[in-house]
């Protein structure tokens, strides 16, 4: 069912909690809970931002942008055909699952120090732990969604008499193809998670070592700033995929 609020209205509610936060920032520095000092105010890290953006910030966006792609790029390639097998192959899910989850739950940040030995501090450390996050959560998303696709729909191909490539091509590939878009949406939102901790190793470039190097000069404004880059991108990140999904599987029926 579609909405049917007025341009307006959808504008309102997008903003509204925007808005919401900055009064609430403002609140809250100014109630005395907390000391001021340790709460910049909005319009001071808006101030320290102009003034980052005319040195080096737009580099450390541009570093951390491009780890982040390579390593969810790499991630992704990787848990796609990983992920459809582990969800087509009833015998191998049961058989690797065990696996999958116990990586998973490893947090990349514990696994830098055996980054460093096998990688080196270069870029290939950095895209190491980037790949691990970007692996394991596209790989759940896709052998979670292949398994729950309707067998149905390969029956009544068959029944109209199909070829297995007819029915490749033609029935699993487009239903497969939004566990795909939405595999790469928890990647990136995972990468992004773990960006501060990929820039622990020996970065001197990016938006985590310019939080990392701030938070040992007791900057709190440029570690605001940092943060807020990095959620602004992933967001911008994951609205541009919503777009590209809504567009390439349109024939899907929505709630809204």
């Amino acid at each position: 069912m579609r909405s049917s609020s007025s341009p307006l209205t959808r504008a309102l509610l997008i903003v509204a909690p925007w808005l919401l936060i900055l009064a609430l920032w403002y609140a809250i520095r100014a109630s005395g809970l907390v000391n001021p000092a340790l709460v910049p105010a909005p319009h001071m890290v808006l101030a320290k931002f102009v003034e980052l953006s005319r040195g080096r910030l737009w580099e450390d966006i541009y570093m951390s942008t491009q780890r982040v792609f390579i390593g969810v790029a790499l991630g992704v390639s990787l848990a796609v055909p990983v992920g459809f097998c582990l969800g087509w192959y009833r015998g191998l899910r049961s058989f690797m699952d065990p696996v999958i989850n116990f990586f998973r739950a490893l947090p990349p940040i514990a696994l830098i120090p055996l980054v460093i030995v096998y990688f080196g501090i270069g870029e290939a450390a950095k895209t190491a732990i980037l790949f691990y996050a970007s692996f394991f959560a596209g790989v759940i998303v896709m052998y979670e969604g292949i398994a729950q696709i309707s067998p149905i729909y390969i029956k009544v191909a068959r029944t109209l008499g199909a070829s297995d490539v007819e029915i490749f091509g033609k029935v699993i590939v487009p239903l497969t193809i939004p566990h795909i878009l939405t595999a790469v949406r928890v990647a990136l939102g995972v990468a992004w998670a773990t960006l501060v901790a990929s820039e622990l190793i020996a970065a001197q470039q990016g938006l985590g070592a310019l939080i990392q190097n701030a938070s040992s000069f007791f900057q709190l404004d440029i570690i605001y700033v940092g943060i807020i880059c990095i959620g602004v991108i992933a967001l911008v990140m994951d609205l541009l995929l919503r777009l590209a999904t809504r567009r390439l599987v349109a024939w899907q029926d929505r709630i809204a």
